[in-house]
């Protein structure tokens, strides 16, 4: 199944929002209605691909002449036409169609995939790899103006090896995350990644945006679970990851790592895997303040027994309900203070004794046990949060979020300063938000902060958020922050990424640039600005 073309996921799983909340918009953000329904599919103006039949007939040849992995229709080319972020989805149902790839091609193959580069090479085509879709940064709409292709990844879904006894995996690119768990459960394995784009992202596009999940407490990164890589590159192969560690030099999986499909792309990724969980549960706890919740979250962070889930709602996030989304508009009374929710999962005996270690230590801190409910409430509704976004659009809404993280001493300064700066920046434009936020990660040494942004969409809703967005951006790097801890750079958070990285960094990494891709087709524009 393809994702809905104009919004999130699966279109039988839309929902509208009750007419509570949409009072509640009305009469607290200001929210209108729309003054037009978006554009259908069948009304959208796409201009016929400007390739000549040269070119076409080259493409073809790289998919061995198989007309169906080489398409130019206009519905597939707008189904490939940017990603998902608030932005992307304001512009396609308005019948923006700027940055709408002139073809869509779907290799099978390593091989496949090191032909398609040769001929964008040789044709002066920029190529963009996608995956499923799901990019929220502006990652899959190439900075260079001009004819592009997208490099469709789908075919290539196959689970390559497993090795039960090293517990590793060689997995294609092109594979769904929940393909990928099916394939792996078959041998009593999980990958035990669930990022909240877990229904629909795949293997390729964790591993080219160092994506992360909502159990990381638990199993980690995606990058560190990754061993091994292979990269297609218009400069030939690169292989990498002999063994799990090495002092053989720089460790050139880290370079692929986030590299968002401008130095190559990824044709296979090995990952550790571990044995399917015996039991999983979920809980809630409530902690009178956001700091004193954070408190707890560090100490089980660095001192333990560390849950295989850990999050924590603000006040705001959790007067709304948002950690439970599900749950939003019926009415349930979320109470005060700040909703954390840990999760456990391993052998019974295991999750029984670390629930109860680390219960004792969220009394300590202050915490009052909730029981399981809220915690299965928000497993059961963790992959909806994008369905409510797509209902808060319809209605008139403006909906959209941003991340970053840092050290738990900065923790407090970065959230009031990015908080502020949202708020500050729409109140002045007439549209004063909700924010929202989330302790989303943790680490030993920090933390990651997640932001849900709702006001009224103003006159021009995407240079509206433009500036709050450029606000948060500038707020997050002034308070010690980084530009993004798990959605990646794209184009949207490019211009902070180098400042963030440095003269030398970007240098260092346009060395990379110029060495793997010298024709500079490798979607041009993320990551690093066009030469």
């Amino acid at each position: 199944m393809d994702m809905l073309w104009s919004g999130w996921g699966d279109p039988a799983r839309a929902t509208p929002l009750p007419d509570t909340v949409i009072g509640l918009l009305r009469d607290l953000l200001g929210v209108k209605p729309r003054d037009a329904e978006p554009v259908a599919l069948e009304e959208i103006a796409v201009p016929e691909p400007a390739l000549d039949t040269g070119v076409l007939r080259a493409l073809l040849v790289t998919v061995g002449g198989r007309a169906p992995c080489l398409r130019t229709d206009a519905e597939t080319r707008v189904r490939h036409t940017r990603g998902k972020s608030t932005p992307d989805l304001l512009r396609i149902r308005s019948g923006d169609v700027d940055a709408v790839p002139a073809a869509v091609v779907l290799p099978e193959s390593h091989d496949e995939v090191l032909a398609v580069l040769g001929v964008c090479v040789e044709h002066g085509l920029a190529l963009v790899p996608f995956g499923g879709g799901t990019s929220v940064v502006g990652g899959l709409a190439p900075g260079r103006r001009g004819d592009f292709v997208a490099l469709d990844l789908r075919r290539m879904d196959r689970l390559l090896a497993l090795d039960p006894v090293s517990r590793t995996a060689t997995l294609q690119p092109g594979l769904r995350a929940p393909q990928a768990e099916a394939l792996l459960a078959e041998h009593g394995f999980t990958l035990g990644h669930f990022p909240q784009s877990y229904e629909w992202a795949t293997i390729g596009g964790f591993a080219a945006t160092r994506s992360s999940g909502q159990a990381s407490a638990g199993y980690g990164r995606f990058d560190e679970m990754v061993l091994g890589l292979t990269l297609a590159t218009p400069q030939g192969t690169l292989d990498t990851g002999r063994a799990p560690r090495s002092a053989a030099g720089p460790d050139l999986r880290q370079l692929i790592l986030g590299s968002e499909g401008a130095f190559g792309v990824i044709t296979s990724v090995t990952v550790r895997i571990r044995p399917v969980p015996q039991t999983r549960v979920h809980e809630g706890w409530r902690f009178a303040s956001f700091q004193e919740g954070a408190d707890a979250l560090r100490r089980l962070a660095q001192d333990g027994p560390r849950p295989t889930v850990l999050r924590l709602s603000d006040e705001t996030e959790t007067l709304v309900g948002l950690a439970q989304p599900d749950a939003i508009g019926s009415g349930a009374e979320q109470g005060a203070g700040c909703l954390a929710i840990a999760g456990f999962e391993g052998t019974p005996q295991d999750t029984a004794h670390r629930r109860e270690q680390a219960a004792a230590v969220l009394r300590d801190c202050g915490g009052t046990p909730l029981g399981a409910e809220p915690g299965e409430k928000w497993a059961h509704g963790r992959y909806s949060a994008p369905y409510l976004r797509d209902a808060l659009l319809d209605a008139g809404a403006f909906v959209e979020t941003l991340e970053t993280a840092t050290f738990w001493s900065r923790v407090p300064e970065l959230y009031a300063s990015v908080r502020e700066a949202l708020t500050s920046t729409l109140t002045e434009a007439g549209t004063p938000p909700l924010v929202m936020c989330h302790i989303s990660h943790v680490y030993d040494n920090g933390a990651s902060l997640y932001f849900t942004v709702v006001c009224a969409q103003g006159d021009d809703p995407v240079a509206h958020w433009t500036r709050a967005k450029r606000a948060a951006n500038e707020a997050i790097l002034a308070a010690g922050g980084t530009i993004t801890h798990h959605h990646g750079v794209g184009t949207d958070h490019r211009d902070w990424y180098v400042r963030e990285a440095g003269p030398l960094g970007v240098d260092a990494l346009r060395a990379v640039k110029r060495r793997l891709d010298p024709a500079g087709v490798l979607n041009p524009g993320v990551l690093l600005p066009v030469d």
